[in-house]
């Protein structure tokens, strides 16, 4: 892989090459860093699991502060430094930048015990400092183990319709932050009598809505009690924290998880995430005004993964499938589940783009292409023979009719893992790169 973005981070860019390959010597490309307003984004543009963590690491090297605005631990992101691994849930991946501030939004929700797992997890790694590095916000929810008990119930009784739920509780957690009886870190941190009291209120409400739910209310204040100490020093308004980042000068990154096809709104419904992770979800989700975004980077992986149920217009039952899956090992890094696989889909990263205004794509896992001769892109779907090009289907019913329009582009049947720069990939993957750049309508700058 080559990124400008990744010079200063020889360790990262050993084991990173060459998962994530564009163009940065096309007429439209500029070298990237991180833009003239403070906050630079980045977004997944398909079914998540595109490589964004390892994307974010990379630009965290010029970040002062790197930020999550929305999901929980149902999140799963990847990063290597030298001959250390971290698998991030819920902390930003930046925050192995030991220069770098971590804050968690108020956008996110929170299960309390696996973040500080997580955390001391990353610390056994060699994390260091994040005492003094990890900020988070006093309005996020809180995830608690009955979200997650109600997450499975929930799950267990659709049957069929399976959703494809992490069960991590973050679709109940978000369900209690709309019905209003839902806790905030806030609360934990503030007046333990009133958290009690209300939180006694919300087991009351999940046990009336689903029979057989047994939750042990004193032990779990007795529990929180002691995490509210624990959490405490992290907890504060992050909002005119980064406020006072962003007018000081200081650079923010922003960390999406999930991606577009998997927000609540703009995603394949009901087979979806309960957050905005599109750029209206960083607004809202950090509190900070639209007019300080700068660079949004559209992370595309060069082929087309997702877990969990629902159509999958490009998915590949074949041999070709099970190659693309074990040479990019298309496992879950929050789950284990395997990954469904298929060729690259431009009419949903059409839909991407227009929603989210992507100014520059990273392309990924471009090496785990070298062994085909030939390589397939979606470029437009029939639909009831109607073809759509730009128009991702609102519901699953109609996903599954779709028949696609594919272009075939000649392999390049070489190795290109210790590739560092575009010009020396082999022809046919810098050909492949720029149709991506030309149906896309965004360059490439990794």
């Amino acid at each position: 892989m080559y990124s400008a973005l990744s010079v200063n981070k020889e360790e990262n860019m050993a084991k990173c090459v060459p998962n994530g390959v564009g163009s940065t010597d096309g007429p439209r490309a500029k070298k990237p860093r991180i833009g003239d307003q403070s906050v630079t984004v980045v977004l997944g543009t398909q079914w998540g699991d595109e490589g964004k963590g390892k994307v974010v690491d990379m630009l965290a090297t010029s970040a002062d502060v790197v930020c999550r605005c929305q999901g929980g631990n149902n999140a799963g992101h990847t990063v290597v430094v030298g001959d250390k691994k971290y698998a991030f849930h819920m902390l930003p991946s930046g925050i192995v930048n030991p220069n770098c501030t971590a804050v968690i939004g108020n956008g996110c929700v929170v299960h309390i015990e696996q973040l500080l797992a997580e955390v001391n997890k990353a610390v056994a790694n060699g994390l260091a400092d994040w005492r003094t590095r990890l900020l988070i916000s006093n309005r996020a929810h809180i995830v608690f183990d009955l979200h997650q008990k109600v997450d499975g119930l929930q799950e267990s009784g659709r049957g069929k319709d399976l959703i494809g739920t992490t069960k991590r509780g973050i679709g109940p957690a978000y369900s209690s932050k709309a019905t209003r009886n839902g806790l905030r870190m806030g609360d934990l941190v503030g007046d333990f009598e009133c958290f009690s009291n209300r939180f006694e209120a919300l087991v009351e409400y999940f046990k009336k809505h689903h029979t057989g739910l047994e939750i042990d209310v004193e032990s779990e204040l007795k529990k929180y009690k002691d995490l509210a100490e624990q959490i405490r020093p992290l907890v504060v308004d992050t909002i005119p924290y980064l406020n006072k980042a962003i007018t000081s000068g200081k650079t923010v990154l922003v960390e999406g998880a999930q991606s577009n096809v998997l927000d609540i709104d703009f995603g394949l419904y009901p087979y979806v995430t309960s957050s905005n992770c599109s750029i209206g979800g960083v607004c809202t989700g950090l509190g900070i005004p639209p007019h300080v975004i700068g660079d949004v980077f559209g992370v595309v992986k060069a082929y087309t993964t997702r877990v969990g149920s629902g159509g999958f217009p490009t998915e590949l039952f074949c041999e070709k499938g099970e190659l693309l899956s074990s040479r990019g090992h298309e496992f879950g890094v929050t789950t284990g589940r395997k990954r469904r696989v298929g060729w690259l889909d431009m009419v949903m990263l059409r839909y991407s783009a227009m929603i989210n205004g992507f100014t520059a794509v990273a392309i990924t896992k471009l090496d785990i292409l070298d062994v085909f001769e030939e390589i397939k892109i979606g470029v437009a779907y029939s639909i009831e023979g109607e073809k759509v090009t730009d128009s991702f289907p609102a519901t699953d019913e109609v996903l599954k009719k779709v028949e696609v329009e594919y272009l075939t582009l000649p392999g390049w049947k070489t190795n290109t893992e210790d590739v560092r720069k575009f010009a020396d990939l082999p022809g046919e993957a810098q050909a492949y790169v720029r149709k991506i750049e030309e149906l896309m309508g965004v360059p490439g700058k990794f």
